[in-house]
């Protein structure tokens, strides 16, 4: 799964990346969690556009918004046989602006240590995701979304069984353009090559969504230091 999220990319330099003439209002984020806003972009009118969403899909359909704070992700597998993102895989395709992403190695009870997955040269990610609206009781739209995971490639494996769908730069434009058939886009939610992330073993106080800072992706201390088979900063 995608539970926790950085992006501390300043918004000029994405708004570069991305061809827009205005710096994206962004700030520095450490620990991004479900039911905040993100940054995303889709296309409207043929554009790709950066939006804000709330993370956690509600959709269109749903009698109760607290719906949403199960649906931060959605699996690659089966999104053509869930209700919630059949529709919106076909027609409201989205992606999520990061730079990183954590993940928690260990199972059971005892403590997890946590994991922070980033670009080695610090580099922009796009996360494949789903967008909705939904229209509160007294007529509001909220706008929200949900980051695709697939299987873990060889960098996360050792940590957890699932990592975020990140789309390819050069595929970003077929991703967000919805004429473009469910056939066409599926393969590009395979597992990201082994060699585009590195990890960094990180301390527990990201635990806490309410922590925040750039002290949350420093490696950890060596009483934390994990199994010596993953590629470490």
């Amino acid at each position: 799964m995608c539970g926790r999220f950085t992006l501390r990319i300043d918004g000029e330099l994405i708004s570069i990346e991305w061809g827009w003439t205005k710096r994206l209002p962004t700030h520095p984020r450490f620990n991004i969690a479900p039911t905040q806003p993100v940054w995303a972009v889709r296309f409207e009118n043929g554009e790709a556009k950066p939006v804000e969403l709330r993370w956690g899909l509600i959709p269109s359909w749903a009698k109760d918004p607290a719906i949403g704070n199960r649906m931060i992700n959605a699996r690659a597998e089966t999104l053509v046989e869930k209700p919630a993102f059949r529709q919106a895989f076909v027609q409201r395709r989205c992606l999520v602006l990061a730079d990183g992403f954590y993940e928690w190695q260990g199972k059971g009870k005892g403590p997890k240590q946590p994991f922070w997955f980033s670009r080695a040269d610090g580099g922009l990610l796009t996360f494949a995701g789903l967008w909705e609206r939904w229209i509160s009781p007294d007529g509001e739209p909220v706008e929200t979304c949900t980051i695709i995971t697939t299987k873990a490639n060889e960098t996360l494996r050792p940590v957890h069984e699932r990592m975020p769908a990140i789309i390819a730069s050069a595929d970003r434009p077929v991703w967000l353009d919805c004429t473009n058939p469910v056939p066409v886009v599926t393969p590009m939610l395979a597992p990201a090559p082994d060699d585009l992330l590195v990890a960094t073993p990180v301390s527990a106080a990201v635990n806490s969504p309410s922590n925040d800072g750039p002290g949350l992706i420093e490696e950890a201390t060596p009483d934390e230091a994990p199994s010596p088979d993953l590629r470490l900063l």
